[in-house]
């Protein structure tokens, strides 16, 4: 899990991610960890807890958006012996387990409104019932929550509970998507090759050619860094070598629109750059340069005639 960190935080991109985290561990403030699917909200969730005075306790995790309604608050509260048809014998819920010490809410923008009002009320008495029983639980629990959902807008809009949102969201973290620190990419995916490698013998892990290099530079990632790592356990298989070249990377992928002035740091720029990376990667041959880009000779030859001073800057790896 360490590791896993280190991969997901480790990059100077998100030096103030990282800091927020470690400064909100230490104190008892619910944490609301927002961002897309694959940026590692589960793996900050553990960072706070381990960053915390509870790290020697148990760390509980639940995902609220795979399991029915009737389901998760079993599995939240626990239940007494016959609450209902199955129920044999007596049960503890996963907030009494995670007691003395984190419990993280995974997809919580999932939950049902009757079940946000339960959720709420533990929060602010911080105790419960098991499901078919009277007693009330009382719990000490470090609250951290996830999801990829925009709860502030869902709270203005009235499809989700605003008092529970205010309560989750004492501290928020946003987590960025890959797509907005193109500059992890590459070395993220280097790390990511060598702990996929590490189980190999000891072999050494194979390299990233160029052209490769351009071309995950060049992706949008909706998966995130969960999406790169399977892209890049698929490529490690296809290669079956020392090199992982630009056709092992099996990405399902759509190639981005150029616009006519390409500014810094813009998508159109990005592209720009990873054709000129390719084409001098190849040589200069376009035709081979298409393939690997995955796209069309007609589409490259568009591309070259798009930009303003692009053409000038081809030609140099023509």
């Amino acid at each position: 899990m360490e590791t896993s960190v280190q991969l997901t935080f480790g990059a100077p991109s998100m030096t103030s991610v990282v800091e927020a985290l470690a400064r909100v561990a230490k104190t008892r403030a619910t944490v609301l960890l927002q961002g897309e699917s694959g940026t590692g909200k589960e793996l900050a969730a553990r960072l706070i807890h381990e960053g915390s005075p509870r790290a020697k306790g148990p760390f509980v995790a639940i995902n609220c958006a795979v399991l029915t309604e009737d389901l998760l608050q079993s599995e939240l509260f626990g239940h007494e012996k016959g609450a209902f048809t199955g129920a044999h014998a007596q049960r503890r819920g996963r907030i009494e387990m995670a007691d003395g010490g984190t419990f993280f809410l995974d997809e919580v923008g999932e939950l049902k409104p009757a079940l946000q009002a339960t959720l709420l009320r533990v929060l602010e008495e911080r105790r419960f019932e098991r499901v078919g029983g009277s007693r009330s639980i009382t719990v000490d629990v470090r609250w951290v929550a996830a999801t990829n959902r925009d709860l502030r807008s869902m709270a203005d809009e009235g499809t989700w509970r605003a008092d529970l949102y205010h309560r989750l969201a004492t501290f928020p973290v946003r987590l960025p998507p890959l797509r907005e620190r193109r500059e992890d990419i590459v070395p993220l995916a280097e790390s990511l090759i060598a702990q996929l490698s590490a189980p190999a013998n000891g072999s050494a892990p194979p390299k990233i050619d160029d052209a490769a290099k351009a071309r995950l530079e060049s992706q949008s990632w909706p998966g995130n860094v969960r999406e790169l790592r399977n892209v890049l356990e698929r490529a490690m298989v296809m290669a079956d070598g020392p090199v992982i070249r630009s056709e092992h990377l099996l990405i399902d992928e759509a190639p981005p629109r150029a616009s006519a002035s390409p500014g810094e740091g813009s998508l159109a720029e990005l592209e720009r750059r990873a054709i000129l990376r390719t084409l001098a990667a190849v040589g200069g041959n376009r035709r081979v340069a298409a393939d690997t880009l995955g796209i069309g000779l007609r589409t490259l030859y568009a591309k070259l005639r798009m930009y303003d001073g692009f053409q000038k800057g081809a030609q140099l790896y023509c």
